[in-house]
């Protein structure tokens, strides 16, 4: 019932968009970020070493994101985390791991420009949307590879805030959960699982854009 629901809105929304005309231009928002993942799944305990903490924690990605004239848009998130079940104490410091987490969401965003669309300002944002969060744990010579492909959702909210027309820095904090497949009583539903985690990333925004 989640996805009958919600996708049709989406894809309503997005030919409402299409449709109106913007008295500004739109905006194409380029940004390739670094972060940390925390809570959840990802409360990982305490670190002796930097290192160890930094390995396990670290998300990185980019994320594509267009705004038009009025405060609505869309984007594409695509984040890794390179040893996020991967055993990071040790001496071998930076040598990201096989186990590792990949979400790739698409997403609505509701931003207001506040300064305008163009030369120095600020963009609050909120955002959420569903897409693929994909868990990979490399075997060894006892056990095989294990890889999960889930449905999941993000809810979050950030801020963009620029320096020129075209350059910018992004501050972003997100929640990311997997959702469960379950049959009952003939009928198709959604249900929570316990796979979670929240991710906070800043990252560098280019801005481009056209009427």
């Amino acid at each position: 019932m989640f996805v009958k629901k919600v996708l049709p809105s989406l894809a309503l929304s997005g030919l409402f968009l299409m449709g109106t005309p913007g008295r500004a231009s739109a905006d194409w928002l380029l940004t390739p970020f670094i972060g940390a993942n925390f809570g959840g799944n990802a409360d990982f305990g305490s670190f002796d070493d930097f290192d160890d903490e930094f390995e396990r924690r670290v998300d990185m990605g980019a994320s594509l994101g267009w705004m038009g004239g009025g405060i609505v848009g869309f984007e594409v998130d695509f984040g890794w985390s390179p040893n996020f079940f991967e055993n990071t104490v040790g001496p071998g410091n930076f040598e990201f791991g096989d186990s590792n987490v990949t979400t790739l969401m698409g997403n609505v965003l509701v931003g207001i420009p506040v300064g305008g669309q163009t030369g120095p300002g600020v963009r609050p944002y909120a955002t959420g949307g569903i897409g693929l969060i994909r868990g990979h744990i490399d075997g060894d010579e006892f056990f095989n590879d294990l890889d999960s492909n889930n449905l999941g959702f993000n809810v979050g909210a950030g801020l963009n805030g620029f320096f020129t027309d075209n350059i910018g820095i992004r501050g972003d904090i997100r929640y990311f959960r997997t959702l469960s497949e379950t049959e009952a009583d003939d009928a198709f539903d959604l249900a929570l699982s316990d796979f979670d985690f929240w991710r906070a990333t800043v990252g560098l925004t280019i801005r481009f854009g056209g009427s």
